[in-house]
């Protein structure tokens, strides 16, 4: 089968990674891509927003199977241009994925399916605004109703910051503070069956102790030893189950990736928000630990035929991913930056622990930085303690100007908290 891969960061790199390694997998491309995805896949020119330019480019491939990584071109409309050319695609068509691409319309999903949720209110004035930060109080949290690239939100006490950051949104969701942990639970659906995988939690704080502003995720850890043996199931019941139900009764039925960003709240579990893709950077450590190939899993679900499938195989090692970020992330990171070391890791540290390419570009004979989060560096280990240890071996040998990172990643679960 020949794969088509959408994308171009460290998510879409992952998936590559792993399809490549999928025995039914006869060619695998990528567009546009990155330096690092150009290892493992063929890399073809496109715009990624532009449906029709990406379903020509998949019936030139011949691709048996088109994966629409980043959540853009999925609210765009690629997925549906995709499936109007009669080729199998893992993404929800632009409808289903305004569950990702509006913050009000997935809450007005999980209101009609029961789903456990913050209380909010949706505002588009200053008076709304104002009302609604003097319901909830402190902490404030405050979301942009549309796609902000993982950076829309904002955590703060500071109820002018919080403000501010309203008023600069056309229509913004404000709701009550969800406190607890935070774990990520992805679900392969067809839009009638739904099966989980296992969770992970990110960080989303730029700075170590979850400080500093938030970010796309500066890393994550899978499994998570810390939880109930029984959220997954729960989660199943009252909130992936019940939302693609409810998708599928509207007329807009939700085949791909649905993501529930959770909070284990003290009075139950709680869906922060939802995406309609593979998250960044839960990705890496997820399919890390997967060994049911890939490719399969996903065209079952483009053909509606999940339920055929046995059980997933996961593996009983840890998974650890820490994500190395450019100058000044995320305000105004800095770019063009060559990059040294990665083959030292490629050399010293693989198979155990391996680099994902998020924003990078080939000049030449160099690697250099061409965003935000540059790249994601992944370890496994028979534990947490483990597959850190050797992650944080791998980023040391990486250097590039500037960079920042998180040197707490998953500290606190390998040690028992």
């Amino acid at each position: 089968m020949k794969v088509l891969v959408i994308g171009g960061g460290a998510r879409e790199h992952a998936l590559c990674r792993s399809l490549s390694l999928d025995p039914d997998v006869s060619a695998l491309y990528c567009a546009p891509g990155n330096a690092g995805i150009a290892e493992v896949a063929e890399l073809r020119p496109v715009d990624a927003l532009d449906g029709a330019a990406v379903a020509a480019l998949a019936v030139e491939l011949g691709a048996g199977l088109v994966v629409v990584g980043p959540e853009a071109p999925l609210v765009a409309g690629v997925a549906d241009a995709v499936r109007a050319a009669g080729i199998p695609v893992f993404g929800p068509s632009a409808e289903a994925a305004q569950l990702e691409g509006s913050k009000a319309f997935a809450k007005d999903v999980m209101a009609a399916a029961g789903v456990p949720t913050a209380r909010s209110y949706v505002c588009t004035t200053a008076e709304e605004v104002d009302a609604a930060l003097d319901a909830f109080g402190a902490p404030y949290v405050v979301k942009d109703d549309g796609l902000a690239a993982g950076k829309g939100v904002v955590v703060t006490e500071d109820r002018a910051a919080a403000r501010d950051h309203a008023l600069a949104c056309d229509r913004v969701v404000i709701e009550e503070y969800l406190d607890g942990p935070e774990v990520s639970l992805f679900a392969i659906t067809d839009g009638v069956t739904v099966l989980p995988l296992q969770p992970a939690q990110d960080f989303k704080r730029a700075l170590d102790g979850d400080q500093g502003p938030n970010t796309g995720g500066m890393g994550a850890y899978s499994p998570l030893p810390w939880a109930d043996p029984k959220l997954v199931d729960e989660v199943m019941e009252l909130v992936l189950q019940p939302t693609v139900d409810e998708l599928r009764h509207r007329g807009t039925p939700f085949s791909g990736l649905l993501y529930a960003g959770l909070a284990i709240t003290s009075r139950g579990t709680r869906v922060i928000e939802f995406n309609a893709r593979f998250g960044d950077p839960e990705t890496q450590v997820v399919l890390a630990r997967l060994r049911t190939p890939l490719a399969g899993v996903l065209l079952n679900a483009a053909n509606g035929t999940l339920h055929s499938l046995p059980a997933l195989n996961w593996s009983d090692d840890a998974a650890v991913t820490v994500v190395i970020a450019s100058h000044n992330y995320p305000d105004t990171p800095r770019t063009g930056d060559p990059i040294e070391g990665l083959g030292d890791v490629a050399a010293q540290d693989a198979p155990d622990a391996y680099v994902l390419h998020a924003g990078t570009r080939r000049e030449g004979d160099a690697v250099v930085s061409a965003g935000g989060r540059v790249l994601s560096v992944t370890a496994t280990g028979s534990d947490l303690a483990q597959a850190r240890e050797k992650a944080y071996k791998a980023v040391g040998r990486i250097k590039l100007d500037g960079s920042q990172h998180r040197t707490d990643i998953a500290a606190k679960a390998a040690e028992g908290r």
